[in-house]
């Protein structure tokens, strides 16, 4: 009966996530209007490519990376639309794709509604402050995949330039861990499953 009861409670708790508490820190006026015309852009609209190569090299990196996710996103449109949009967003913030990849996998396992006990919410786990921060201020819009992954590749891009281009304080930072090693660790392991054969 115990064991039943336990396994009830299990199946009723909310899926976890591995946010940490990322700390709300002040933006200047500058920085956070900056910031605000960063993720205030319209949906992604479909790539474009100046050649057939780009293109093609595109389409390559869409296919095996659908079929590395197919087992966490069996639906193929469903599928197709979350990596066009972190192709998109990644490329935007100026950031690789396989990074972003990586930092998912690490943070909510690829799922939409993840919570963290800290409160940060969907694929790239982020803190609803930051809603108050630069956004709307509707933290519930952080469950909507587009807005979810806008926000935390600009996040992140923000704590790139931050710390100077330095990419493992960056992650630390974005995760409430800065200056710990085993989240950038975690990210950078799972973003080299994310890569394509030759990338490094």
């Amino acid at each position: 009966m115990n064991r039943r009861l336990a396994l009830v409670g299990l199946l009723a708790a909310p899926l976890g996530a591995r946010a940490g508490a990322q700390r709300e820190e002040p933006l200047m006026d500058s920085m956070r209007s900056a910031l605000s015309a960063s993720i205030a852009q319209a949906a992604p609209p479909r790539p474009k490519f100046d050649d057939t190569e780009a293109r093609m090299a595109y389409l390559r990196w869409l296919g095996a990376m659908s079929e590395r996710l197919k087992k966490r996103k069996t639906e193929t449109q469903i599928r197709i639309e979350f990596l066009e949009t972190v192709w998109y967003e990644a490329r935007r913030a100026g950031l690789e794709p396989s990074l972003v990849l990586g930092l998912i996998q690490v943070e909510s396992g690829f799922r939409k509604y993840a919570i963290s006990t800290a409160g940060a919410r969907g694929y790239m786990q982020v803190m609803p402050f930051w809603t108050r921060a630069i956004g709307d201020g509707n933290a519930s819009g952080l469950f909507h995949m587009q807005t979810n992954l806008r926000f935390g590749c600009v996040i992140l891009r923000h704590y790139l330039d931050v710390e100077k281009g330095d990419l493992y304080l960056a992650l630390g930072r974005y995760n409430g861990s800065r200056g710990r090693a085993e989240y950038p660790n975690a990210v950078f392991a799972s973003r080299r499953q994310w890569l394509l054969p030759g990338e490094k």
